[in-house]
């Protein structure tokens, strides 16, 4: 038998497709599983969407090959949102492109890019397609700590310049994932300043910015001054419309770098299908009613995850944004460690938090996209005594 590639060789084991294999284990000898792992909303897509790809759906002309970059109609309804959302001023024909979900933007942008030997700066802990599209494409990942002590922002300040100055993309993403952290406009300006400085390209993951709490409205990074000249802001219907399935996002931002997104994708894939591109429009035309409803009831989840842990004993910062909550590991244990007790013995599955790059240990992530929210803390806690 042919021998898989080395890069194939190379990939860790996927984080999720690990902990899906240990949880139908405990399923098969009959535990009952709370699942809080994987980011995958419970709540269906509002039915509102749902009729509307229906409609779509029967229209002959979208049964055929779609563009590549996306349906104009498609790109406009994004730079209009976008323009009543973050104040962003987008040319729909240059400046945005659609995407098979974000994730497809995020795997694909280093193979416009990055060269052997060329570097791009990952958080660390963050999201594992950034490392690992990097090494796809034959460079070097340089990994950026998100430490408490620094609200989980990276330290700019301490990236060593010989690497910066071989550095040909960064990959950030605020809220975030896993750690729920944010960034203001005075982190994004210096974000800006050092991609200026050193000639490289800023890749904003901002799939998060819907799902928020308090009143607290996430900005984007292209709101700062300047952040259009040196990256692109990554997005998604998924979290915001809870349309994880659908498989719809885009990019937005620099032209020339969007247009090298545009490149790749033509030669790789066919684009999206055009009536979920029309659920799409009436999604971002309609997003304020429509995701209203949908941060309510991830509000409410908060508040009674917050609660809860708080009851149990447990260590976190309440999140401002994200359905995820990034908690320390009970002393005496391992990340690795306590993930897999809580599941063996209480059914619980939450996501240990060095799977998300060594700067994670000693913390685990809970998702609220389930509502069995006091029970699980109730068996977490009982785990923990």
């Amino acid at each position: 038998m042919v021998e898989v590639s080395k890069r194939i060789k190379q990939l860790p084991p996927y984080l999720f497709a690990e902990i899906d294999r240990l949880k139908e284990e405990v399923i098969a000898k009959g535990m009952d599983v709370i699942d809080l792992g994987v980011g995958d909303p419970d709540i269906p897509t509002p039915n509102e969407i749902v009729k509307a790809a229906k409609k779509a759906l029967e229209k002959p002309e979208n049964h055929r090959y779609p563009s590549y970059v996306g349906m104009y109609e498609f790109r406009k309804a994004v730079a209009d949102w976008y323009k009543r959302r973050f104040g962003v001023e987008l040319d729909p024909n240059t400046e945005v492109v659609s995407l098979i979900g974000s994730k497809e933007g995020i795997a694909h942008l280093p193979l416009a890019y990055i060269d052997s030997g060329d570097y791009a700066l990952v958080p660390d802990p963050g999201y594992p397609v950034y490392p690992v599209a990097v090494m796809f494409a034959g460079g070097e990942v340089y990994k950026m700590s998100l430490l408490e002590e620094n609200g989980f922002l990276p330290d700019l300040d301490a990236i060593d310049r010989d690497i910066l100055r071989k550095t040909k993309l960064m990959f950030i993403g605020y809220p975030n994932n896993p750690t729920s952290a944010v960034a203001e406009k005075d982190f994004y300006k210096k974000v800006i300043e050092l991609a200026k400085e050193f000639d490289f390209i800023v890749a904003s993951d901002n799939a998060y910015s819907e799902i928020c709490y308090d009143n607290y409205k996430p900005i984007s990074f292209l709101e700062v001054e300047g952040a259009k000249d040196v990256g692109i802001e990554f997005h998604s219907l998924s979290k915001t419309f809870n349309m994880t399935g659908w498989r719809i996002g885009f990019a937005v931002g620099n032209k020339d770098v969007i247009a090298a997104l545009g490149k790749v994708k033509t030669n790789i894939d066919s684009g999206i299908f055009q009536a979920v591109q029309e659920a799409g429009i009436y999604a971002l035309n309609n997003a304020e009613t429509l995701n209203k409803n949908i941060r309510d009831v991830f509000q409410t989840r908060r508040d009674q995850m917050a609660e809860a842990l708080q009851k149990a004993g447990l260590e976190f910062k309440k999140p401002l944004a994200t359905f995820y909550f990034w908690v320390k590991v009970p002393e005496g244990f391992t990340s690795a460690e306590f993930t897999k007790k809580l599941l063996q013995e209480k059914g619980i599955v939450v996501t240990p938090g060095n799977g998300f790059g060594d700067a994670g240990e000693g913390y685990f992530r809970i998702s609220i996209t389930n509502p069995r929210i006091e029970e699980a803390v109730e068996r977490i806690k009982s785990a923990v005594v």
